[in-house]
């Protein structure tokens, strides 16, 4: 039985990253996401290329899309294009400043 993608996007949004206490998906961590019958692909970056959480991140985003039915779960870590958050969460994760220039 296929995995369905609004059930991996769901997965994905209770993965949490530790460092900004928010999850991978609203961060934008998650550049794209292909599911082919129980094979689920992620492309993804982290906040940073160091990023000390990096394992974890990849094993919790396994075990919880496995857990949703995938047999198969691909993940790709790229660094290009860089990680900048979301506009509507600059102001969350205080990467912007309103009184910079």
């Amino acid at each position: 039985m296929p995995v369905d993608k609004e059930a991996v996007i769901g997965e994905l949004r209770k993965v949490i990253d530790p460092e900004i206490r928010l999850d991978i998906y609203s961060l934008g961590l998650i550049y794209n996401l292909d599911i082919a019958e129980e094979t689920v692909n992620i492309k993804m970056t982290f906040t940073t290329p160091g990023c000390p959480y990096g394992p974890a991140l990849l094993e919790s985003i396994e075990n919880s899309v496995k857990g949703i039915g995938a047999k198969q779960v691909n993940i790709e870590v790229v660094f290009e294009p860089p990680w900048s958050p979301p506009e509507e969460l600059k102001w969350a994760i205080g990467a912007f400043s309103p009184w910079s220039a």
